[in-house]
C-alpha cells in the first residue's frame, strides 16, 4: 500500500529531526528522552531514594534514563500496552492501563511501597480527528490522575503529557485540587506545531 502524502511528510520530518539524530548518536531509545531531560535539568524531579512509576513507557527511554539517576534499591516500574526491550533494574508490566488487572499487577509489584514520582507520556493512537483524539487524551489523563491519588506518597510529584484543546482547562483545574504546585512545561524537543505540553504537579496533598 502506498504511503499517504502526510505519512511521507511525517517520515521525512522524523528522520531529519535533530532530536531523532541525537537519540541515535547517544544510544537512546527515542527522542522523547530529551523532553524528560530538559524538565529534569530545570525542575530536578528525579532523585536517588525515590520509587518511580512510568505509564505509557514504550519504547522505554524514560525508564532507562530514570534508572540511571536512582539508587539500586529504588524501584522503577514501567507499564505499556506494547512490549519493550528489557531494561536492567526496571520492572515491566505489559497490558492495557485501562484494565483493572493491569493496575492490580502494579499494586502487587509495589507491595505497599510508596511512589514518589508518577510519569505519564501516554497518548492515544492519533487519528488526526481532534474531536476524537482530544477526549481520548483527556481520558488517559484522568486515569493517570486516579492512579496518582492511589499510589503517590504525600508530597509526591506527577509529570503528565497532555494536549491543549477541549477539556484541557478543566483537567488542569482537577490536577490543581490534588497538588500544591502545578506548572506547564513545553520542552524544546516537543515539536513547535504540536499542542503537546507537560503538566508538572508537585506536592501531592
Amino acid at each position: 500500500m502506498a504511503r499517504s502524502k502526510s505519512s511521507r511528510q511525517w517520515m521525512q520530518e522524523h528522520f531529519q529531526d535533530e532530536y531523532v539524530k541525537k537519540a541515535q548518536i547517544q544510544g537512546y531509545r527515542s527522542r522523547a528522552v530529551f523532553k524528560l531531560m530538559e524538565i529534569q535539568d530545570k525542575d530536578k524531579i528525579i532523585r536517588p531514594g525515590m520509587n518511580v512509576v512510568d505509564l505509557g513507557a514504550a519504547p522505554g527511554g524514560w525508564s532507562e534514563y530514570v534508572r540511571k539517576i536512582l539508587a539500586k534499591k529504588d524501584k522503577v516500574i514501567a507499564l505499556d500496552l506494547l512490549a519493550i526491550e528489557p531494561i536492567e533494574g526496571v520492572e515491566f508490566i505489559q497490558g492495557d492501563f485501562r484494565e483493572d488487572e493491569v493496575l492490580d499487577e502494579l499494586y502487587r509489584v509495589l507491595d505497599g511501597e510508596p511512589v514518589d514520582l508518577l510519569l505519564s507520556d501516554m497518548a492515544p493512537n492519533m487519528s488526526g480527528n481532534k474531536a476524537m483524539d482530544q477526549p481520548r487524551a483527556i481520558y488517559l489523563g484522568e486515569l493517570a490522575l486516579d492512579t496518582a491519588q492511589t499510589v503517590l506518597t504525600k508530597g509526591g510529584t506527577m509529570l503528565i503529557k497532555m494536549f491543549q484543546g477541549a477539556g484541557f482547562d478543566a483537567y488542569l483545574n482537577d490536577v490543581k485540587k490534588y497538588f500544591n504546585s502545578v506548572t506547564i512545561r513545553k520542552p524544546k524537543a516537543s515539536r513547535a506545531r504540536s499542542n503537546e505540553v507537560y503538566i508538572l504537579a508537585k506536592g501531592f496533598k
